[in-house]
């Protein structure tokens, strides 16, 4: 699989070792008087190293890398102790990793290891980023101020925050809807979104839209889908969203009928 991995320019790594402390997964090592990258497995390509290097030695790339196992860095990190398991913690925390972070705690408490205190306050999310929580919305409509009403039923809704582990998406109906689709359809809770599970994102100005196949294709792997409906303004470049859907589900391998609702810039439902 294609993910983040840090990589290691030896003409400029002197050796320093200030990467080390730094990576708590134990992915680097100096060897031979160079950092080097011991386990992809180890690394989890969130980059924490980096900023530590005084010589600008490291930098993410994305390459083919075997999936990072959150449970096999724990088995080497509980090794060199409790402050070592909490810069770890405080490492996953930092960067909203929340089903990395479920990972660690649930191997520490099956074996019976302390859970430092990471010092969130109360109420606040694991990762430290309320917005990432996977959550169920209650049922029915909500009022708003214009009189309208919201049919969201899940949050968050960014395919890139999104857990592909959720228990909304089983045997959920999916909306999968370019960024601009709300903001030009004025039905769109009415008309779209009604009864449905909601994933948005840009197949034009987002990354890598590979990573978009790769996570839509994880949801078809992991869950049943019933139906899935593709909203996409007309313009040529939006067409990319029916685009991303249909190669993740040819990915995941799952035959599912995939409708496709394209609006115009007037905000009208083909």
């Amino acid at each position: 699989m294609k993910r983040k991995m840090i990589q290691i320019d030896e003409e400029k790594c002197n050796g320093c070792g200030q990467c080390i402390p730094n990576c708590p997964e134990g992915a680097l090592q100096i060897i031979d008087g160079k950092a080097r990258l011991v386990s992809d497995l180890f690394c989890d390509g969130l980059g924490a190293c980096i900023g530590k290097c005084p010589q600008g030695a490291l930098e993410t790339v994305e390459r083919e890398a075997e999936p990072y196992d959150e449970r096999r860095v724990m088995e080497n990190i509980v090794k060199q102790g409790a402050n070592t398991i909490k810069a770890h913690l405080k490492h996953l925390k930092s960067h909203c990793e929340c089903r990395l972070f479920e990972s660690a705690t649930d191997f520490l408490k099956e074996r019976n290891i302390r859970i430092p205190d990471l010092g969130e306050p109360s109420g606040q999310l694991p990762c430290g980023c309320p917005g990432s929580m996977a959550r169920k919305l209650p049922g029915g409509p909500v009022k708003v101020s214009t009189g309208g009403a919201s049919s969201l039923r899940q949050w968050p809704v960014q395919l890139k925050l999104l857990n592909p582990g959720a228990e909304y998406f089983e045997n959920a109906d999916l909306l999968v809807s370019a960024d601009c689709v709300a903001h030009a359809c004025g039905s769109f809770h009415g008309e779209l979104l009604k009864g449905r599970i909601l994933i948005v994102f840009c197949p034009k100005l987002d990354g890598d839209q590979r990573i978009y196949v790769e996570k839509m294709a994880e949801i078809f792997r992991q869950h049943k889908i019933s139906s899935v409906t593709v909203a996409q303004m007309e313009v040529r470049c939006c067409t990319g969203t029916e685009r991303i859907v249909r190669e993740a589900a040819k990915q995941a391998g799952i035959s599912v009928e995939i409708k496709v609702k394209t609006i115009t810039v007037r905000g009208e439902i083909q």
